[in-house]
């Protein structure tokens, strides 16, 4: 393994489990302790602006909709969501944020946004694009090796 190789190994493993680490301290210390990270991540596909269908988020989620469920239940009965059913047709369960949720998806945005502000502070155009560049190849790969949705 050359040097290189080695080195984004152990930085993207590194970088993957930091974030996780830190989405979670940041949940369990702050004001949304009562959820976890794949709840954030439930909010987060759910959306701010929309409601948005059953089936929809569960296949953002790239889970079932009866594992989503289990997970809009919890986010209902500690306030962040709420369902309705459809009024064009009563079988279809729409899930939108309550005003709580809402508030989580800010909150987890604003991270999301802090660390890449950071990570793009004091690069030029050019090695923004060849870091863009680098993360779409990844990102790419990953998707076709593991039939992931785009």
């Amino acid at each position: 393994m050359t040097k290189s190789v080695s080195v984004l190994n152990e930085l993207l493993i590194e970088l993957f489990n930091d974030i996780l680490i830190i989405e979670q301290n940041t949940l369990k210390d702050g004001k949304f302790k009562d959820i976890s990270i794949t709840e954030i991540h439930t909010i987060e596909a759910i959306g701010m602006y929309k409601s948005r269908t059953m089936s929809e988020i569960a296949q953002d989620l790239n889970i079932t909709v009866g594992t989503l469920t289990i997970a809009i239940n919890n986010l209902v009965r500690k306030g962040y969501a709420v369902r309705e059913r459809s009024e064009k047709d009563r079988r279809v369960v729409m899930v939108s944020l309550t005003r709580k949720g809402k508030l989580a998806y800010r909150l987890h945005e604003k991270f999301h946004s802090d660390m890449i502000k950071y990570t793009i502070e004091g690069l030029n155009e050019t090695e923004e694009a060849i870091l863009i560049n680098s993360l779409e190849k990844l990102n790419n790969y990953l998707k076709q090796k593991y039939n992931l949705k785009d």
